[in-house]
């Protein structure tokens, strides 16, 4: 996990910009395809890491997302074990909040530039 991973949805504005922003600023990534490539298990487990908090399992899903609401993990989520979660989460990219970005150093879901700058320039 060294080098910058960028996990994105093609459809998606918020990833469209991110990659743009990292491609303008010179960050070095390597981008996945989210739906197709979910983040495994021991990234998902290293974000939890660096978004630390009680609402760090939270913020790794796609709350506003379909299969979010069609699973009514809304309601399934708090009652949910960590390790259940991130199962659920490595097994369908539809669910990660995006982008996803990880390295050794930082972890980082959906786009703030100003976040996005603090953590990688």
């Amino acid at each position: 996990m060294s080098p910058l991973t960028v996990y994105t949805y093609a459809s998606c504005d918020t990833c469209r910009r991110a990659v743009k922003w990292l491609r303008a600023e010179g960050i070095a990534f390597v981008e996945k395809p989210i739906r197709e490539t979910p983040p495994t298990q021991a990234e998902l487990r290293a974000m939890l890491a660096h978004l630390g908090g009680p609402d760090a399992l939270r913020r790794l899903f796609n709350t506003a997302g379909r299969d979010y609401r069609e699973l009514k993990l809304g309601e399934k989520l708090p009652a949910m074990s960590p390790a259940d979660a991130l199962a659920l989460l490595a097994a369908n990219g539809n669910l990660v909040k995006r982008p996803f970005a990880i390295s050794a150093k930082t972890g980082l879901t959906g786009f703030d530039e100003k976040t996005w700058a603090a953590a990688l320039r």
